[in-house]
């Protein structure tokens, strides 16, 4: 195992590594065992699509820009959440969450998106948290339903 930039390798845990991406993957894929590029790179129709919102509608996108853009937001994924899966490995979890990618973003210096995806969480947490409530709720009057004699 050879730790040369651009390389690939497994590390201890058998997962595969990508030193020119920072990227860890469980998955392999191909032949050799490298990450395909299908596997690595976001949907380029995904990446047109959320590069289109925000423009006019008149607004053209080149096939070059999305490229560049779909390298750019999977290498930042791939950045961050490796960034957040270190703090894991070391806190001996195997599974990160929301607080750990929020972590990853200010440890890493983007500050204003962790403060952001903090607000976002908080929010989601309590919608989910509203959700299950709901639903217990309703499946207590349909069992209390399904009980009584008719």
């Amino acid at each position: 195992m050879a730790d040369k930039i651009g390389i690939n390798n497994l590390d201890s845990e058998g997962l595969k590594y990508n030193f020119a991406t920072g990227a860890a993957s469980s998955v392999l894929s191909g032949e050799d065992g490298i990450i395909k590029e299908q596997d690595r790179l976001l949907p380029i129709a995904n990446v047109g699509r959320i590069m289109k919102q925000i423009l006019p509608p008149n607004a053209k996108i080149s096939k070059e820009a999305k490229e560049t853009m779909q390298e750019c937001v999977s290498e930042f994924i791939s950045f961050v959440t490796g960034e957040a899966s270190d703090k894991c490995h070391k806190e001996k979890r195997k599974t990160v969450n929301g607080d750990d990618v929020c972590w990853a973003l200010a440890t890493l210096g983007f500050d204003n998106y962790a403060e952001q995806l903090k607000r976002y969480l908080h929010r989601y947490r309590e919608q989910e948290g509203e959700r299950v409530s709901q639903n217990r709720a309703i499946e207590r009057s349909d069992s209390s339903l399904a009980t009584r004699p008719f």
